[in-house]
């Protein structure tokens, strides 16, 4: 009975695999189709990587989205640490009140986000642009990051903070070479997730960005409408490939510090 479960569990898990990677392996073998048509394979091709390399709409939509993504990640991982140790540390009155609140851009949608932003921006009679797109991204990024520091902070030895004070160490000295060095994992795990969301956007980006200010998202939706072109599977894999090395050199980051440790 036990085998056959584990057979069970194994050929589910299996399945789940495979309804996620499949799809992206597909996508990258087509990359290199030569045929426009995305469902015909007529032979391998390396022409639509050197279109792309040549599309300046593109790159200039990319560039748009990492500026954004940039920026709204250093805002909401400082923003969200904060507010995380702000409530492992303390209390406060309107504490629960105010964590309600975090939880709000978790699970409301981003429609209503994005309307809420343009509604203001209308209001204010703000020209619209990748500056008013910032906004909307940290709001639904702050949450990420503060649950994700507050499960480090949930594992933290309060002990290592008093033994450094009792070392004579002040509030500065022992945030930065005793607290910090061990939330890092979650700050960086957090800054990462933040990243990925921002990058990601859609509706907010697409309420709230002017005219000429097209992130990837938008761009894509708009070339997709026409007919999915070769090029959009050339950068999904180039962005795979990006996503997945640095996924790698992140855990290896994180990983390394806690083996030396052990040592």
């Amino acid at each position: 009975m036990r085998q056959r479960t584990k057979r069970i569990l194994f050929g589910y898990s299996l399945l789940i695999f495979a309804f996620f990677y499949v799809p992206i392996i597909i996508l990258m073998m087509f990359s290199f189709n030569d045929s426009k048509i995305g469902t015909v394979w007529t032979g391998f091709t390396f022409d639509w990587y050197v279109k792309l390399f040549s599309n300046t709409q593109m790159f200039g939509a990319l560039q748009n989205s990492l500026y954004i993504a940039v920026i709204t990640t250093v805002l909401a991982t400082i923003l969200g640490t904060m507010a995380a140790l702000v409530f492992h540390r303390y209390n406060f009155p309107g504490k629960k009140a105010i964590d309600f609140l975090f939880y709000i851009p978790v699970v409301i949608p981003d429609i209503v986000v994005a309307v809420a932003l343009l509604a203001i921006y209308g209001f204010l009679d703000m020209t619209l642009g990748l500056i008013t797109a910032i906004p909307g991204h940290v709001a639904i990024s702050i949450s990420f990051v503060m649950f994700v520091v507050l499960a480090r902070l949930a594992g933290l030895d309060d002990s290592l903070e008093e033994a450094a004070k009792d070392l004579g160490a002040n509030e500065w000295q022992t945030f930065w070479r005793i607290t910090f060095p061990l939330i890092f994992p979650g700050v960086l795990a957090g800054a990462l997730l933040a990243f990925t969301i921002s990058i990601d956007e859609f509706v907010i980006s697409f309420f709230t960005t002017g005219p000429g200010s097209n992130t990837l998202p938008v761009l894509v939706y708009s070339m997709v409408r026409l007919g999915v072109s070769p090029e959009i599977n050339a950068l999904s894999t180039i962005m795979i490939l990006l996503i997945v090395i640095a996924v790698l050199f992140t855990g290896r980051k994180m990983i390394s510090p806690n083996k030396k440790g052990e040592e």
